[in-house]
């Protein structure tokens, strides 16, 4: 039943070529991609000779269509680069770009390493928190803000920073956190 299920997501992977999106039924599995991710999932593909190496690109690929990696198909992409569903867990939980679960509009990351917390982000984070209205995970009734913390954003020399969606704010106090919240459109 198992190895059912893989062929028919890796066949579905396999042939993006009608406009429709294409999925299998929900008893099956719950893989659904448009038909112009299927094909950019295809397309990538071909740049690798290992296909192992093509797991990257593919997770970026799912996650500009769903917002994020829905557990439900990291058995399918495994099927895809030949690894095993633990790799493919693996990765999604050790990068930070890539999302666990839908998140709001603006996708605050509060970077909370050694450098960013010796330049107060305890303080930036809990000013974001009373700006927001969030604790850590949540994100708002509206959609339109997820709160978060992660390890490191590499951006030690702005200490303290965080990311909102792809873009990088740094040297933080209340009064530029409030300032970037209300640039927001």
């Amino acid at each position: 039943m198992k190895k059912d299920k893989r062929k028919k997501a890796k066949k579905i992977f396999e042939n993006a070529t009608s406009d429709q999106q294409q999925t299998t039924s929900n008893e099956t599995m719950s893989l659904k991609l448009s038909n112009q991710s299927l094909k950019r999932v295809k397309e990538v593909m071909t740049h690798y000779p290992n296909k192992q190496a093509a797991l990257l690109p593919i997770l970026h690929i799912v996650q500009e269509e769903k917002g994020y990696v829905p557990e439900e198909m990291e058995a399918d992409i495994a099927e895809t680069v030949e690894v095993p569903v633990v790799r493919v867990r693996e990765v999604v939980s050790f990068y930070t770009l890539y999302n666990r679960r839908p998140v709001g509009k603006y996708h605050v990351q509060m970077c909370r390493t050694i450098s960013c917390t010796l330049c107060g982000y305890r303080d930036m984070l809990k000013h974001m928190q009373q700006k927001l209205s969030l604790e850590i995970g949540q994100t708002s009734p509206d959609g339109k803000y997820t709160l978060n913390v992660v390890e490191c954003l590499a951006a030690c020399e702005m200490a303290p920073a965080m990311q909102i969606n792809e873009k990088y704010y740094g040297n933080l106090t209340p009064q530029r956190i409030d300032e970037i919240l209300a640039s927001l459109p």
